[in-house]
């Protein structure tokens, strides 16, 4: 029986593995016992330790289930969206093309019903009924199929013939609800009082404002009238914004690039009436047209402001973006005249074009056109909104040149009088001898530039050309200002060119350039080809040249410019060689007495005067040149004819086997630094463009060890440590064997 208070001890069967291996490493014999205690101590301490580590276990264990807990809800949220999308998307791919084509033919059956409506209450009472309404309902299915036609197109591309099903279906209502809706349009503008009685617009106006009787509907209209063409309004252009997206839609896909912009539907029913209304005053004045170009601006600018101030406000409200009621009533307004252009007055102007009166019509026609041109732009550009359009397409809307762009023969002619007019004008002016001899003071293209020197023929060249081009310049297509300014001012610049030509061979025929006065002659022909050749080069820089370049991918004036330049450089080598045949016919007796280079005095040297008459020859004519000729082609003349002084005088005397004392020596040298001196009034350093004369004389000064037995030695590697470049070794070593040294 066990004592009270004492535990009964466990069975070695409940102790753990670990537990009983310890127990026995601890006693293993009687002895042991007495160590209990320490014993007791270790496992109480050990047991501390665990304890304290389980604590801590705890805690982690705590922070990491709250975390988890938070990442978990995060997850699921998201899980929740993705099954959410899933779901969507299920539900997105359950519909069925059947489905899809119910809901397309029950918004087509709407539309249809609304069309079919309109049409049998207009049978009923053309007069008296209203469809506006009916056209709303219509819009608003039509607007709600194609936005599904959309989506479709997007995201169902194999449900092709689903669309084209549709599309066909609605381009037969919008072929009935189209015509409805203008003729509705139109029958309010005529309720309005549109279009305007043309007196109010008489021309007895001022230009700088209204005329005194002016009347204009749209700021009259008010009450349930206004209310109806404002719906009517609406309507016109929820119908154009549907239709450029059907097209834009139909589009899609194709890599085609097509300007969807038209002109506004709205402001062409406000245009067209007026145009109708002014085609009994302009048959009156096919003799005046500029009475047509006044009255079109006129009313043009009487009815722009209300465009702005009443009509855009609805255009927004429509969503019409990029759409200005100013410009588009400008631009139809331009497009109305412009045609009327092409339909009456060219055609009658082109039946008689030999006539001079008819010829000089058709110029004042074009006066007229580009400053009708102007005043419109200005009053577009005066509204300070921002166009819409490109600037090219905006500047060919609002232009009545535009009537060339559809009749490029027309441009023809109009191109072919002009050039023939500017060629008359040319001729008359060459023919007067003063406008040849008379330079023009100061001939400076910009700031830094040279004085071309150039007659006053040039100037009045380049102002015939000049106005060609501002004429140009009115054109509302890159194509046609290239034609144009190829078609008369080529034809204008090589006409000149061979004018210059003409005068050049003349004074050559005559005097072979030998005359004074037929130098000059050809001096004012290379001024005014190097002055011509400058300016149209900067006119080449400007950026109405440069868009023609990169649309025409050629310069336009290319062929011309390099006409010039080479006439000019042709021409100024044909006066160095005049002037060098001169030099070398008088100082002949100079270079065959090849004595004098051996004597010791001066008194044989019969040849010195021949060359100081040559120097006198060649003085006198270049100084002449640098009155008469222009800074750039004068220096590359002096240059030719230096070059060519130095290879004649180097080939007549150095390289000619002519033997050389020290005096001779000396006398060369002297005569030499006299034609340095000759040319030391165009140049600092003379020497430099006689290469040959310079390092010749040099080595004829070299002492008898270096001309012979180094240069024998060293070769070309002396020649090159001796600063000789422009002389070869057989030349050098020839120079050598004919220096004659005093013993």
């Amino acid at each position: 029986m066990e004592q009270e208070g004492v535990g009964r001890l466990p069975r070695p069967s409940d102790l753990s593995p670990p537990l009983i291996h310890f127990l026995n490493d601890q006693f293993r014999t009687r002895d042991d016992l007495s160590r209990f205690p320490n014993v007791e101590l270790e496992l109480r301490r050990r047991c501390s330790h665990i304890e304290t580590a389980l604590s801590d276990l705890t805690c982690r264990l705590s922070e990491s289930f709250a975390v988890y807990a938070a990442h978990s809800n995060d997850v699921g949220a998201l899980v929740g969206g993705v099954r959410d999308v899933l779901f969507d998307l299920r539900s997105c791919e359950g519909v069925s093309p059947q489905e899809t084509a119910l809901k397309l033919d029950s918004l087509v059956g709407d539309v249809e019903d609304a069309v079919s409506s309109s049409v049998i209450g207009k049978l009923k009472s053309p007069r008296g009924a209203s469809s506006e309404e009916t056209h709303l309902v219509a819009i608003s299915s039509l607007k709600q199929i194609e936005d599904i036609l959309t989506s479709i197109t997007k995201a169902r591309p194999q449900w092709s013939r689903l669309v084209s099903a549709v599309d066909h279906r609605i381009d037969q209502a919008l072929a009935i609800l189209r015509p409805q809706a203008i003729a509705d349009h139109r029958s309010l503008l005529s309720s309005l009082g549109w279009p305007p009685p043309l007196a109010g617009s008489s021309l007895s106006g001022k230009n700088t404002g209204k005329s005194p009787e002016f009347s204009n509907p749209l700021l009259t209209m008010e009450g349930e009238l206004k209310g109806k063409y404002c719906v009517s309004f609406l309507s016109l252009c929820h119908l154009q914004e549907l239709q450029i997206r059907r097209k834009a839609r139909q589009l899609e896909g194709y890599n085609i690039v097509i300007d969807l912009h038209q002109p506004l539907w709205v402001i062409e029913e406000l245009v067209t009436p007026i145009s109708l209304a002014t085609q009994p005053h302009f048959s009156k004045w096919l003799d005046k047209p500029e009475f047509i170009f006044a009255l079109i601006f006129k009313i043009t600018r009487d009815y722009v402001d209300s465009m702005d101030d009443i009509l855009q406000p609805w255009v927004d409200k429509a969503r019409l973006v990029g759409y200005s009621c100013r410009e588009e009533w400008i631009s139809a307004m331009v497009a109305s005249l412009s045609t009327y252009l092409a339909k009456e007055i060219f055609p009658k102007y082109t039946e008689h074009i030999e006539s001079d009166s008819l010829r000089s019509s058709w110029l004042q026609l074009i006066d007229l056109m580009i400053s009708f041109d102007k005043r419109m732009q200005s009053l577009l550009a005066n509204s300070g909104l921002l166009i819409s359009l490109s600037e090219v397409d905006n500047q060919r809307s609002i232009s009545a040149l535009s009537v060339f762009c559809d009749c490029p023969d027309w441009l023809d002619i109009w191109a072919e009088i002009e050039r023939e007019e500017m060629l008359e004008k040319l001729k008359s002016a060459i023919q007067i001898e003063k406008n040849w001899n008379t330079k023009l003071q100061g001939t400076i293209l910009m700031s830094g530039s040279q004085d071309y020197k150039s007659p006053a023929v040039s100037s009045f060249f380049l102002e015939c050309l000049s106005l060609l081009i501002d004429r140009a310049r009115s054109l509302p297509s890159i194509s046609l200002r290239y034609k144009f300014i190829k078609s008369t001012g080529s034809p204008i610049i090589q006409d000149f060119l061979d004018c210059l030509l003409r005068r050049c061979q003349e004074s050559e025929g005559l005097t072979a350039l030998a005359d004074d006065n037929a130098m000059i002659n050809v001096s004012y022909s290379i001024n005014a080809a190097r002055h011509c050749e400058s300016t149209l080069t900067e006119w080449c820089e400007d950026i109405f040249f440069l868009e023609i370049e990169t649309a025409e991918g050629s310069g336009v004036f290319d062929e011309e410019i390099k006409g010039m330049k080479d006439f000019h450089d042709e021409w100024s080598e044909k006066i160095s060689t005049v002037i060098l045949r001169g030099f070398d016919a008088r100082c002949r007796d100079y270079l065959k007495n090849k004595k004098q280079w051996q004597e010791k005095s001066d008194e044989s040297r019969v040849g010195l005067k021949a060359f100081v008459a040559a120097l006198d020859y060649l003085q006198e004519k270049i100084s002449k040149l640098e009155g008469e000729l222009n800074a750039i082609d004068f220096t590359r003349t002096w240059r030719r004819v230096a070059s060519g002084v130095d290879q004649l005088v180097f080939n007549g005397v150095i390289a000619s086997n002519t033997k050389f004392s020290d005096a001779g020596v000396q006398r060369f040298v002297s005569d030499i630094d006299i034609l340095f001196g000759v040319f030391s009034a165009w140049c600092l350093r003379p020497g430099g463009f006689f290469p040959k004369l310079s390092e010749g004389t040099r080595l004829l000064r070299m002492e008898e060890k270096q001309l012979r037995h180094e240069l024998v030695k060293g070769k070309d590697k002396w020649l090159q440590e001796n600063g000789i470049r422009h002389l070869t070794l057989l030349e050098a070593e020839k120079i050598g064997k004919n220096r004659v040294f005093v013993v």
